[in-house]
């Protein structure tokens, strides 16, 4: 079943871009900016990553963290995090599991074929653990400018 707005999210452990094991728990007392994204090193998954690090300083001032996550190993998670400067951590969901959590692992359509996949989307989790806005569909454009602005509203700024 998947999590919705107001519910408290159900703990997964994950492996991170730096081989140690993650669970959102580990976050609590932050707010946490959970942005699922299909495959890293294409161009929207690139551009929406640095999109993310160019604003990483304003979540971090609103007391947020950025999380993002896809089923890509860790081994390609660490190359793009590299090559791209991240200064975030990256969740390797490559059983889907809290991407079925949030319901984005989709049935998706690419010239004709079908093929199960990443909805990019966008969680912000309060500082409580709970989910309380849902960003679905993404379009990449402007996106992360749109988080903060909510984030900052809910912070009262």
């Amino acid at each position: 079943m998947a999590v919705e707005i107001g519910q408290n999210i159900r703990d997964i452990e994950l492996f991170g871009d730096d081989g140690e094991k993650i669970k959102l728990s580990d976050f609590q007392g932050k707010y946490v900016i959970l942005y699922f994204y299909p495959k890293d090193m294409t161009p929207g998954c690139t551009t929406e990553a640095c999109d993310f690090r160019d604003h990483h300083e304003n979540f971090a001032e609103l007391d947020a963290v950025i999380i993002g996550v896809s089923p890509d190993d860790q081994a390609k998670h660490e190359k793009f995090k590299k090559k791209h400067n991240l200064p975030f951590l990256l969740l390797v969901d490559d059983e889907h599991k809290l991407a079925k959590q949030f319901d984005v692992w989709k049935l998706k359509k690419n010239f004709g074929k079908e093929y199960m996949g990443i909805e990019r989307s966008t969680f912000l989790i309060d500082k409580k653990g709970r989910l309380i806005k849902e960003w679905r569909k993404v379009k990449v454009k402007d996106h992360v400018k749109e988080a903060l602005q909510t984030l900052k509203e809910m912070c009262g700024e």
